[in-house]
């Protein structure tokens, strides 16, 4: 059976032609696989579940269809939709997976990722990252009024658009070691994680056997996907 991995869709209404592709990614190539996995960032600012934009509503509706055709939808929580939670997988039919997370696909045990925790040389980001998924900041957060969550998430983009004009290349990037961990700790040979916009496969060894690391890519660019079957696995560009 197919699976699918994608990340870093960043959708937006600012961006319709984004969830465009999306939709069409949902209603044509993901049509009968056995599972989707949306690794983080799935949008641009998710402000909490109970937000009534039509752009996201139409996405949330589309998921909770292709759940109810028989795929399997999962997501994860990214740096820029941290706020994902229960009526969201309720409404969109989808199960939420910790990061990481361990999986088995056609067979092989794998971890998948969003990818910013890896990115442990940003020491300035993760310190937020660890703030924003403090569960009593998310539950404050959540009882704020829509427009001021709105108006909040609107400054935390702008100021992470400066952070990253301004940080270095590798400081964005993920660290080797973070990663050697991530393999370790999980007892597997293959790791699949986005965030970083970088798409491509890496090999790398670890512990004397070689690893292999594939980062997908973001939707503003080739929206690089992983595609897996029994036949095995490929990073392509989406096909929709």
């Amino acid at each position: 059976m197919t699976a699918w991995f994608a990340s870093d869709l960043h959708l937006d209404p600012s961006t319709p032609e984004i969830a465009a592709r999306f939709l069409r990614f949902l209603a044509g190539p993901v049509q009968g696989a056995r599972s989707l996995f949306l690794l983080g960032d799935l949008f641009e600012a998710w402000i909490g579940d109970d937000d009534p934009e039509p752009a996201h509503r139409r996405v949330v509706a589309a998921l909770a269809a292709l759940s109810a055709s028989g795929t399997l939808v999962y997501v994860m929580r990214g740096n820029r939709d941290f706020m994902l939670g229960e009526r969201f997988c309720k409404d969109a039919g989808a199960i939420l997976l910790e990061d990481p997370a361990i999986l088995t696909i056609a067979g092989e045990r794998i971890a998948v990722s969003h990818g910013d925790g890896l990115c442990v040389d940003d020491r300035a980001y993760q310190k937020l990252r660890a703030l924003v998924r403090d569960p009593a900041l998310r539950a404050g957060f959540a009882r704020l009024p829509i427009e001021a969550r709105r108006r909040l998430a609107a400054e935390a983009r702008e100021g992470s658009r400066e952070h990253l004009a301004n940080a270095a290349g590798y400081i964005t990037d993920v660290n080797a070691g973070a990663v050697a961990s991530v393999f370790r700790g999980a007892g597997v040979g293959f790791l699949i994680h986005g965030h970083t916009h970088r798409p491509g496969v890496h090999r790398l060894p670890v512990d004397g056997s070689e690893r292999t690391r594939v980062v997908l890519g973001a939707w503003h660019d080739a929206a690089d996907v992983v595609r897996w079957d029994e036949t095995g696995w490929q990073l392509i560009p989406c096909p929709a």
